[in-house]
């Protein structure tokens, strides 16, 4: 594949996310589309939302502008769906929908774009791959909007991952996942150059929906020419490595907590590390470098030789295994004394 398929897409999409990101700003600002200071969120003043509004417009543009025939039809269904999470997002961020409703608007998309094609292809039966699909792509888009609760946190760890699926798009040939992953990369750093620390505009879930689950649907469309299955399996996991430990650490915490599994609170992997006396920023340059590094391991397993690509994979499982240890016993020794408010 020629690198100039992908290359001005992931521009135009930076180009385009950093140039709209203002436009989004003053929009979100005359319509009273802003994100109040609460218990799941660092912030102590009130911002503008509708960043998700700039990256899904650069998304969609740096695709829409590139991209031929061949793959297009699938392009238009991922960009469907995420038009249709961006709308529900944006609703939910004036009016608050709640939690259930943002889940069956999840469900539904990613029932209607897996009976499209847009679907894990593990046993190569519907009735079993569909359901996998639906609760992964949930999953995932889920962690993500709980991601989205430090300045630059969500937008930069989808600017990684995405640029980890663009390069093993890239080394096997797959162009419809390497122009998407680029796309997403650029819309999602270009967003970030005002969202980080501190920010000036939030994505909200406007924004957190659609990377979610542009992000789960480049896992499910990832294809590996030479490498096994018993080895492929890993790698969308290492690569969306952050994403899959915050939610299991969120969901397990707040069940041996007693508390809804959908409530905000300042339970997730940054205010842990915050806890332990980072700064914002510090916080975000751990986390940063944890998304890179597994980014990393997730190219690594899918180009080296299956004994060795096996050896990795495992041992990148295992460190998952031990961040998520750490941060539960973080939770313990630095945050449970603060919630004691009564005997």
């Amino acid at each position: 594949m020629d690198a100039l398929q992908w290359v001005p897409v992931l521009v135009v999409g930076f180009a385009a996310s950093l140039g709209l990101t203002p436009l989004s700003r003053a929009i979100a600002l005359r319509l009273g589309v802003v994100a109040i200071p609460s218990g799941r969120n660092i912030h102590k003043d009130y911002k503008p939302l509708m960043g998700g509004l700039a990256m899904f417009l650069a998304f969609a543009l740096a695709l829409l502008l590139f991209s031929d025939g061949s793959v297009m039809t699938e392009l238009l269904v991922v960009i469907g769906g995420a038009l249709f999470l961006a709308i529900v997002g944006l609703v939910d961020d004036r009016y608050n929908l709640g939690i259930r409703i943002r889940l069956l608007a999840q469900a539904l998309t990613a029932l209607v774009v897996a009976m499209l094609g847009v679907r894990i292809q593990l046993f190569n039966f519907p009735l079993v791959d569909i359901p996998l699909t639906v609760f992964w792509v949930c999953a995932i888009t889920n962690a993500i909007n709980f991601l989205d609760n430090m300045d630059g946190l969500a937008a930069g760890l989808t600017g990684i991952a995405a640029a980890g699926f663009t390069l093993i798009a890239f080394t096997e040939g797959l162009e419809l996942v390497s122009m998407l992953a680029a796309a997403l990369a650029g819309a999602a750093i270009g967003f970030l150059i005002y969202n980080f620390n501190p920010a000036s505009s939030f994505m909200g879930d406007m924004g957190s929906l659609v990377l979610g689950f542009v992000l789960s649907a480049l896992a499910i469309k990832l294809e590996f020419g030479v490498q096994p299955l018993s080895v492929t399996w890993m790698v969308p996991l290492l690569v969306l490595a952050l994403p899959v430990i915050d939610i299991n650490l969120i969901l397990i915490t707040r069940y041996l907590e007693k508390r809804p599994l959908g409530q905000g609170g300042k339970d997730h992997s940054s205010h842990r590390l915050m806890a332990m006396g980072l700064s914002q920023r510090q916080t975000l340059g751990v986390l940063y470098a944890f998304c890179a590094l597994y980014a990393g391991l997730g190219y690594v397993v899918s180009t080296a030789p299956p004994a060795t690509a096996l050896i990795v994979g495992l041992l990148g499982l295992a460190g998952m295994a031990g961040f998520f240890g750490f941060l539960f016993w973080a939770r313990i020794r630095y945050q449970r004394p603060l919630r004691q408010t009564s005997p």
